[in-house]
Formats: C-alpha cells, sequence, structure tokens
C-alpha cells in the first residue's frame, strides 16, 4: 500500500479579525506543525499558533519582500512531508489577489496535494464592518474585485470602458498608491465624478479607521489622512447606503416589539 502524499494546507485567514477565521481554518492553525504566514495575516491570529509550532514568517508589502514569491514556492516544497502538517496562512481568501494559485499549481508539480481551505476576503469581512453591503437591487447588480497593483510593478492598463459602470461596485485592493490613476481612468470613460467611494484602513482589526469621499476628490483625500496599506477601497453608489450605526441605534417598529 503506497504512503499518502505530502499536504500542504493553503489556508485563508480573513481579513484580520480572529472571530473571522472558519472553524476548519482554526483547527488547522491549532494542529500544524509548521506554518508560513504572511504579513497581512492578524497579530491575534498568530496567537492562536501553538507553542512548540515552527512559525515562517515570509511577509510581502509592495517593493519589500522578505522572500520572493519564487522562495516561497520551493520553501513549500522543502516543506511538505507525509508525516508533517504544513499550513500556509494567507491573509484573507487564498485565491482572491492571494497568489494561492501560483502555488498550489506549483506544489502539484512536484507531486504535493493541495487542500483549499478559503477565508472571508478583504472585499466582504471590510464592507460588512462598515455596513456597506457589496450588492443591492436597487442600485448594484454586480460587483467587481481589481487590483491596483500588477505584479513586477507593470503598468495599470484596464478596461476602464468595462469597470465604468455605475450599476456595479468597484473593489480595489492594494490600490492606495494607484488610487489617481484609477480615479481618473474610471472618470475618463464616463464614471460620474461625484461617484461614492468608501476607503477602510485595516478593515476588522483593532486599528482600523474608514472615511467616505467621492471620486474625483478620493486621492486628495488619501493623501491628507496618510492612509497606509493595506487599505481597501470601494467605489460605487451602494457606499451612501452605509446606516449600520443608524439602524443600531434606531427603535424597533412597532410591529417588531409586538411580537
Amino acid at each position: 500500500m503506497s504512503a499518502a502524499p505530502p499536504l500542504v494546507h493553503l489556508v485563508g485567514a480573513g481579513p484580520g479579525d480572529p472571530d473571522l477565521l472558519t472553524v476548519k481554518a482554526l483547527r488547522l492553525i491549532q494542529s500544524a506543525d509548521v506554518v508560513v504566514y504572511d504579513r497581512l495575516v492578524g497579530e491575534g491570529i498568530l496567537e492562536l499558533i501553538p507553542p512548540g509550532t515552527a512559525r515562517i514568517s515570509v511577509g510581502k508589502e509592495s517593493g519589500r519582500h522578505l522572500l520572493p514569491q519564487s522562495e516561497i514556492n520551493d520553501l513549500l516544497v522543502s516543506l511538505a512531508r507525509p508525516d508533517r502538517r504544513v499550513v500556509r496562512l494567507k491573509g484573507g481568501d487564498p485565491f482572491v489577489f492571494g497568489r494561492g494559485g501560483e502555488e498550489a499549481l506549483y506544489l502539484a508539480q512536484y507531486g504535493i496535494a493541495v487542500e483549499v481551505v478559503p477565508g472571508i476576503t478583504a472585499a466582504s469581512g471590510c464592507a460588512a464592518m462598515a455596513g456597506i453591503p457589496l450588492t443591492h437591487r436597487d442600485v448594484a447588480r454586480g460587483v467587481r474585485l481589481i487590483t491596483g497593483h500588477f505584479s513586477e510593478d507593470q503598468a495599470l492598463e484596464m478596461d476602464w470602458r468595462s469597470l465604468a459602470d455605475p450599476s456595479c461596485t468597484l473593489v480595489v485592493y492594494m490600490g492606495i498608491a494607484t488610487i489617481g490613476l484609477i480615479a481618473a481612468g474610471l472618470m475618463g470613460a464616463g464614471l460620474d465624478p461625484a461617484t461614492p467611494v468608501a476607503v477602510i484602513e485595516r478593515g476588522t482589526s483593532g486599528a482600523s479607521r474608514s472615511f467616505r469621499g467621492v471620486l474625483d476628490g478620493i486621492k486628495a483625500e488619501i493623501d491628507a489622512r496618510g492612509v497606509q496599506p493595506p487599505a481597501l477601497i470601494i467605489i460605487g453608489k451602494v457606499v451612501d447606503l452605509a446606516l449600520a450605526a443608524e439602524l443600531a441605534e434606531a427603535p424597533l417598529p412597532d410591529a417588531v416589539l409586538g411580537l
């Protein structure tokens, strides 16, 4: 009987709040022999790793990598053993701008099995924290997730005409440095300069902050406030539906109270 192949778990850590981990993610983290983690994994989540478990940081941010992606891939291959529980812990969801697909394909080339454990991606986690519905049948029939940073610092070239759809919500990951280009591209393709925009910095963490503006002034607002990554940008009419705080303080209708 042949031995089981080595296995690496690609685990989504969610947007930062440990309470947003899936039950499966928590179980794997707490039973791992080694955890390889990114910079965006929240400190509260790292505290859930048991003492004695090997931890390897491969944190990445724009312009500064502890390890380039190619070396991360090779590291995972070297760690994978049939008798070793390896967790590759990634902020958000591994398959949403997390390069999890690249890592999974690389591991497969070496006969290493991969289990992907989805996590709450920043778009849904941060929007929920801010009380912003990403879709709403009256104002947004769809949502698109885009990146504001291409690999190898490639030029930011997008189909602006397709993206400048007033009936669609845009969520921009890694867009703080390029928001000026993004706003100009969208407005140049016809999107209303007064389109609402929300910026959520370090969403779901204890240090999160957020604010709202409009498309043609959002770069100046971000610069003035000194926003730093990680931050998420939500563009669209749904931003004006952020009523969570007001609703929380509103009295219940009489019909509900009478139940």
